[in-house]
């Protein structure tokens, strides 16, 4: 039988209530295909930082490397902890220790969902560069408190950076439609996103079977919104990738349907999976978190892993309950009431 080991981060807010949700379903998942997923919590989080003054201890990326895969909840409290000192924290630090650099994010319609579009037949997979860029924390501040403070943040781009998630993307347009869109600022940008496109061209010689177009950030946004059925695969670098996977979770009907994942390509780290939604400290206790987006990230966790049967089951299970109505309304219905029925529908199949 296999097994596997999984580090659980719930982390801050409705974390633990929609990462206790994924779980179950994952284990209910793997009983059904004969798996043993083994977990171990640990309790890292704005809480933990309050009582030692670190998002997680001295010793917990070599902690976390013994694992086959992280799934996290959430993480963030802003009212008592800085979101910037808990990102740089924890998230980060993990992301970049284990050389996560592809964040992957899928952006549909699940079945009975209604999007703020009359367009429903959209299949998105954007892949955000996740490690360098604007997010490498690059920069510092001089003459803070005074009127003439200077505030300077460097984005990092390197070639083996850039090559790599470019490749990625264009090895994930081939197992696709073999289309790839290209998102850069390069008209305004002249160093680092003309790199980018230059880069794309190169790389973009080894994938003849591979339709690859380049698109400012802007445009696409507005593509996005106007024609989003005309997109396939969209990479971009860490800023413009997450801006836009929010708005391609809107367009999926919201931050409850926003799985994604954090994944090492070469697989020589775990991986770390999590939800996109964050910790939503107003509704947190409250029961109504919508544990969709956790238990699709739990699915694409089982399907890095190489267990795509158990994948397919947690997501046809999703899809069975969204069709019937229930966890269509993130907010409305309990966060009980849609685990039950995916539980019940993942032992159904």
């Amino acid at each position: 039988m296999k097994s596997y080991r999984i580090a659980l981060i719930p982390g801050d807010g409705i974390g633990p209530d929609v990462t206790q949700a994924a779980w179950q379903v994952l284990q209910a998942a793997a009983a059904v295909d004969g798996l043993e997923l083994h977990g171990q919590a640990f309790p890292w989080s704005c809480a933990y930082y309050k009582e030692t003054g670190a998002m997680m201890p001295p010793d917990g990326i070599e902690t976390l490397r013994g694992f086959d895969a992280i799934l996290l909840g959430a993480v963030g409290w802003p009212q008592e902890v800085p979101d910037s000192v808990s990102l740089h924290g924890l998230l980060l630090p993990i992301r970049k220790a284990f050389v996560q650099y592809a964040n992957i994010r899928p952006h549909r319609l699940l079945p009975g969902v209604n999007g703020p579009l009359r367009k429903t037949d959209f299949d998105i997979l954007c892949i955000r560069e996740n490690t360098e860029g604007e997010y490498s924390g690059a920069g510092g501040r001089v003459h803070q408190g005074t009127e003439n403070e200077v505030a300077v943040e460097t984005a990092i781009f390197t070639a083996r950076g850039v090559e790599r998630i470019l490749r990625f993307a264009f090895e994930s347009a081939r197992k696709r439609r073999g289309i790839l869109a290209s998102v850069t600022k390069s008209n305004a940008q002249k160093h680092s996103m003309v790199f980018w496109d230059e880069m794309t061209a190169r790389v973009a010689a080894e994938f003849p079977d591979v339709d690859v177009r380049s698109y400012h950030v802007d445009a696409m946004a507005a593509r996005m919104v106007m024609a989003p059925e005309s997109l396939d695969v969209v990479v971009a670098s860490n800023l413009f990738g997450d801006i836009l996977t929010d708005l391609g979770a809107a367009l999926q009907g919201g931050l409850g349907f926003a799985a994604s994942a954090n994944v090492d390509p070469t697989r020589r780290f775990p991986s770390m999976f999590e939800p996109v939604h964050g910790s939503a400290p107003d509704i947190a206790h409250l029961g109504i978190a919508s544990p969709i987006a956790a238990i699709w990230s739990g699915a694409m966790m089982l399907d890095h892993l190489g267990e795509t049967g158990a994948a397919a089951r947690v997501m046809g299970a999703i899809e069975a309950v969204t069709a019937r109505g229930i966890g269509t309304r993130p907010g409305q219905d309990k966060t009980e009431t849609v685990t039950a029925a995916v539980l019940a529908a993942v032992r159904a199949r």
